[in-house]
C-alpha cells in the first residue's frame, strides 16, 4: 500500500482513539441540550461527530489518493463542527468551562489530523 507505514496505518490510530473520547463526550453533552435545539444543533453536531469517526476509521486503512481524500473530508467536517459548537456556546447550550474542554480536544484533533495529512501528502 503506497503511503502507508509498515504496520498498516500511518498515524491514524492515536487520532482515532482521541476522537472516540471526544465523540463520547460530545454525544453525552448534546443529550443535555434543550428539547427546542434537538432538531437543529443536536442532530447536526451528532451527525458531524459520527461522520468524522467513520471517516477516520476508513482513512486508517485506505491508501494513496483515497486516504488523502478521506482526510480532506474529515478536515472539512471538523471545521463545520467547530463552527456549530462555537454557535452552541454563544447560545449557552454549552457552558464556558465545557466549551474550553471541547475546544482543547478539537484543537488537538485538528493538529493531529494536519500532521497526518502532511505525512500522507508527502507519500502520495
Amino acid at each position: 500500500m503506497s503511503g502507508d507505514a509498515p504496520n498498516g496505518h500511518d498515524g491514524g490510530a492515536p487520532l482515532f482513539v482521541l476522537w472516540e473520547g471526544i465523540a463520547e463526550d460530545l454525544l453525552e453533552r448534546t443529550q443535555r441540550f434543550p428539547k427546542a435545539s434537538r432538531f437543529t444543533f443536536t442532530q447536526r453536531v451528532e451527525n458531524l461527530v459520527l461522520d468524522i469517526l467513520e471517516l477516520l476509521a476508513a482513512a486508517q486503512w485506505a491508501a494513496g489518493a483515497v486516504k488523502r481524500d478521506k482526510l480532506r473530508e474529515t478536515d472539512e467536517r471538523l471545521l463545520r463542527l467547530r463552527v456549530l459548537l462555537r454557535l452552541c456556546h454563544r447560545r449557552h447550550l454549552i457552558d464556558h468551562r465545557a466549551w474550553e474542554h471541547v475546544a482543547r480536544g478539537l484543537d488537538e484533533a485538528g493538529r493531529m489530523l494536519g500532521g497526518w495529512r502532511r505525512y500522507v501528502a508527502s507519500t502520495v
